[in-house]
């Protein structure tokens, strides 16, 4: 593709593309295709002008590199199915068509054209007021058509006119933020399913790219997995988690014959699948039916500006009328209608809302919706999982030891048959490493059974095969230890997984599990940004718990938890009026992450964490969730500090037009004014 650099300075490269316009389509082709370039940190693209204007860190040759090899027909379908491109153009259009069209209305159309055209328009928001007040209510509505209806009797068509020119510009803004802040969820939401296991027609499993099942084609979805296409159910029974389609928080059992959609996820069983729509069945329209039909999007803040702004509106009237029984003057009455809280109120908080999800979506950060922002800022209880948290998502095996004679590649081999089935960092470590020593295996072993929290379960050659915890296979399964002294003396640096054949132990595997570098320094940050108690809980040993404990410097630990046990910490601290805040990565750490007024997960943990989780942070670093909670501290900061200035401001031109410094033509332009400019600060950057 032929293009100039139009302007460039350090980090920062704008170009323009060699063609007339671009369809919204090819912009965003260019975008997400530049954006997966290694050190590129943005890429902002003009349709209408062919710009793109890209932020860098990497080499400046590596950009200059794919600009030159660059062509909309190469580029693989890297563009998700929607990418919010024409939602804000249509926005864009209509927010233009209306400045034209009040620019061309004082310039152009004569006077007497224009005063009739004033009460057509006016129409609307009388109607608007009088079924308000037909229902026994005295909102906002109400002051609008009154201060409009009030200055049309006058003969006062300007003020008229510029009220209901500005309301217009706040019914589209206010309806672009909604609109903008459903579609950047319901995007969020993506399946980010890559490979599914699929049954061949001799009954084997095989492990394949999504994208690579037809219809017809037989899928299996176990414990903690996303199911990621629509189709039926022919065999097996699952609890599914059909929140993200249904808003149900109850899992919905489905057994043969069951349909089952694409993005629930198994809480626990399994079943066999047979695709009938490879492409979701709608499920970016079902996911913003159900987000429309909730309340999730809206903070406690967002509703508070709302019921404000309405119960503002009777002592707006009352002063109106009171005013003019006191001094018989119009003007002076009409000042207060003229000033309304509802405009900057209703307009400015969702618009901070949406700025700060879109900061934290530029953090690599997924917020499902407002109140959960709120939440964090102002929770002063945070709960840790270590596995997959505090440590690495990408946990490694240090060493296989083997009891018994047998072999410890063939006991890997074994314990990475069982554990590929399933989302865990650990099963991940282990079917990593046998990989890395080319130990590949076919399926011999029976059904296998995921244990939450415990282990796996299964059957080979008619002897019963469990792979897990100390607790799990020795307290719970009551298998035999071997007489062994490398037995005795395990490493305790590491984790230990325990394998098990026909009820004795016959391998640990000893996982290294370091911790993150910088979670000592997160937890220390976090402090100092209001959280009073940081708490961790794990299922490893009382040992490894208080080495980690006091490594990373926080406050209260519990070791050999289940996962009731998390969830039910949880709950008893938020009994005792505490705002709790718990971030895992694992199936286990579900019901303690529904129990939290905010639960965030890793992004490259469980897919029922993630579905189950309000927020998702990047697993890259763990500074991540510091930045999460100064945006959050920083919302809270901004919506209190526009409620200030809006009252205030507000108060303040009601006084002025009390006592006739201000008429109510000005009184209106500077409250319109003011709540545009609150909205547009409202949109920077925390």
């Amino acid at each position: 593709m032929k293009c100039k650099i139009m302007h460039e300075s350090k980090g920062r490269m704008r170009v323009r593309f060699c063609m007339k316009r671009m369809t919204m389509k090819q912009a965003d082709t260019a975008e997400y295709s530049l954006s997966v370039i290694a050190g590129v940190t943005r890429v902002q693209v003009f349709e209408r002008t062919c710009d793109i204007i890209i932020a860098y860190t990497c080499p400046r040759e590596d950009i200059i590199r794919r600009l030159s090899t660059f062509s909309f027909d190469d580029v693989e379908n890297i563009v998700p199915e929607r990418t919010g491109r024409e939602l804000n153009k249509q926005y864009e259009e209509k927010l233009a068509a209306v400045v034209i069209g009040r620019l061309v209305n004082k310039l152009i159309v004569p006077l007497p054209v224009r005063r009739v055209m004033a009460f057509i328009r006016a129409a609307k928001y009388i109607f608007r007021g009088l079924k308000c007040l037909l229902k026994g209510k005295l909102e906002v509505s109400v002051l609008d058509a009154t201060a409009i209806g009030v200055s049309l009797l006058r003969g006062d068509f300007k003020t008229a006119g510029s009220v209901m020119f500005l309301l217009n510009v706040g019914d589209i803004l206010d309806e672009w933020t909604h609109r903008k802040s459903v579609d950047d969820l319901a995007r969020t939401m993506s399946l980010g399913v890559e490979q599914v296991w699929a049954e061949s027609a001799d009954g084997q499993e095989v492990l394949m790219p999504v994208n690579e099942v037809s219809k017809g084609d037989k899928i299996v979805v176990r414990t903690g997995s996303m199911i990621p296409l629509d189709g039926k159910v022919i065999s097996g029974d699952a609890m599914v988690n059909q929140a993200s389609m249904t808003g149900e928080s109850v899992p919905v059992h489905k057994s043969e014959g069951a349909y089952v959609y694409a993005g629930t996820v198994v809480e626990d069983g399994e079943c066999t699948v047979i695709v009938e729509n490879t492409v979701g069945g709608g499920r970016y329209d079902r996911i913003v039916k159900m987000i429309e039909e909730s309340e999730k999007l809206k903070s406690a803040a967002e509703d508070k500006a709302s019921h404000l702004a309405d119960k503002l509106v009777p002592w707006s009237l009352g002063g109106t009328l009171l005013t003019w029984l006191i001094t018989r003057n119009a003007t002076k009455a009409l000042s207060i209608l003229m000033v309304d809280f509802s405009c900057a109120l209703k307009l400015a908080m969702p618009i901070s809302v949406l700025s700060a999800m879109r900061d934290c979506s530029r953090a690599g950060i997924t917020v499902k919706g407002g109140r959960f922002l709120e939440a964090v800022a102002e929770a002063d209880t945070i709960v840790f999982d270590k596995t997959g948290t505090l440590t690495h998502s990408t946990p490694k095996v240090a060493k296989v030891i083997a009891f018994g004679g047998r072999d410890e590649n063939e006991m890997l081999r074994l314990a990475a048959c069982l554990e590929e089935h399933y989302p865990h960092s650990i099963a991940n470590a282990v079917v990593a490493d046998a990989a890395d020593k080319g130990l590949e295996h076919e399926e011999f072993h029976s059904k296998v059974e995921y244990v939450v929290a415990h282990g796996i379960s299964s059957t080979i050659d008619g002897e019963k095969v469990l792979i897990g915890s100390h607790h799990f296979i020795i307290e719970d399964e009551n298998c035999s230890e071997p007489d062994d002294e490398r037995y005795r003396d395990l490493p305790a640096e590491y984790s230990h997984l325990y394998l098990a054949i026909g009820g004795e132990v016959a391998a640990v595997i000893c996982i290294e599990d370091p911790l993150r570098k910088e979670a000592a320094d997160v937890i220390s940050k976090l402090h100092e940004y209001g959280i009073s108690k940081v708490v961790m809980m794990t299922g490893d040993n009382e040992r490894t718990a208080r080495a980690v404990a006091e490594k990373v410097g926080i406050d209260e630990y519990h070791a050999e938890v289940l996962p009731e046990d998390k969830a039910a910490f949880i709950r008893v601290e938020r009994e005792a009026g505490r705002k709790v805040v718990m971030i895992g990565d694992g199936v286990n750490d579900s019901p303690a992450l529904s129990e939290a007024d905010a639960g965030i997960a890793i992004s490259s943990g469980a897919a029922i964490a993630r579905e189950i989780a309000d927020i998702a942070i990047s697993a890259d670093d763990l500074y991540a969730l510091v930045e999460l909670k100064r945006l959050s501290n920083a919302l809270m900061n901004r919506i209190h500090r526009n409620y200030r200035t809006i009252i205030g401001f507000n108060g303040g031109l009601i006084g002025l037009g009390v006592l006739g410094v201000l008429p109510p033509a000005t009184s209106a332009l500077l409250h319109n004014a003011s709540t545009l400019a609150i909205g547009l600060r409202s949109m920077t950057e925390l």
